[in-house]
């Protein structure tokens, strides 16, 4: 899995180099035919208008991080040893970083003056993002009992509205941009020991708006065609849940025939953040 994480997280910067490489072969092409040729440049904004609306498509790969935990609280009436609390929730943190492929469609505006370009763009797609860890402890008090917390991360589709600004080279445009970020996130958490049969969970399912922000090159080539290449940086914020679901068997008469019982007394808080690294190419049409 390592090996394959960073195969993965090296296929996005093999991807980036090669569009930037690309990218600099045509600005440089472009620049010099717009030197030979007055009738090729328009204006001090070199050979292209970025003005008008257009629509695309895009698609990339992301890397995401998020800080997972699981942590309850000791009670004289409760489940846990004041020692295995500790432990659980030594045990309870986990960072998952799940990486996938994004997709949809893109909608915007610009806005030239000069070489100074201006606009806005809203984006929507499908984002396969999901990972799946657990740990396990021993309970201090009662070896070799154990104890395991597993984390579950996922989410289906990412939207961003930004705007964004940037200066002209030739027939490329390198820009930066800034706006809102939202998507899904489903985190499910679930706790388990072999002393008592024990069972708690978690679930959270929201859908989240956050901050985004990155920038990119785009090239057009024709009069209502242009690729680009660009990157960016999204935190969703974070979410958290409490339950007092703990159910196992009676301490004070624990045999595998026990019955099972509630702790309300030791509840469990749940907690997760969402950040994401985008990296895609796309192609727009340009009206």
């Amino acid at each position: 899995m390592i090996l394959l994480k960073k195969n993965v997280q090296l296929s996005y910067v093999i991807m980036m180099i090669a569009i930037a490489i690309s990218l600099s072969l045509s600005i440089s092409a472009q620049s010099q035919a717009a030197d030979s040729s007055d009738s090729a440049t328009s204006g001090s904004g070199g050979s292209t208008t970025w003005t008008g609306f257009y629509i695309g498509a895009y698609g990339g790969g992301h890397s995401g991080k998020s800080n997972a935990g699981v942590s309850t609280v000791y009670s004289p009436a409760g489940y846990f040893a004041q020692t295995s609390v500790s432990a659980i929730n030594s045990t309870g943190g986990r960072q998952l970083k799940p990486t996938g492929i994004v997709g949809g469609g893109t909608v915007g505006y610009n806005y030239q003056v000069g070489r100074v370009v201006v606009g806005a763009e809203a984006d929507f797609g499908a984002l396969r993002l999901e990972k799946a860890e657990s740990s396990t402890g021993s309970y201090p008090c009662c070896s070799p009992a154990t104890y395991t917390i597993s984390h579950s991360l996922r989410s289906r589709w990412l939207l961003t509205v930004r705007p964004r600004i940037g200066v002209t080279v030739g027939n490329a445009l390198i820009y930066g941009t800034a706006g809102l970020a939202a998507a899904d996130l489903n985190y499910q958490a679930a706790f388990s020991d072999t002393y008592g049969a024990a069972r708690e969970n978690g679930d959270i399912r929201s859908n989240r708006a956050g901050w985004t922000g990155g920038g990119g090159v785009e090239f057009k080539f024709g009069k209502h065609w242009s690729a680009k290449g660009e990157y960016l940086y999204s935190d969703l914020g974070s979410v958290s849940i409490t339950s007092t679901n703990l159910s196992a068997a009676s301490v004070s008469s624990f045999a595998a025939i026990a019955p099972s019982q509630l702790y309300p007394s030791n509840a469990f808080t749940h907690t997760s953040d969402l950040k994401l690294n985008n990296f895609r190419f796309g192609i727009n049409f340009h009206f």
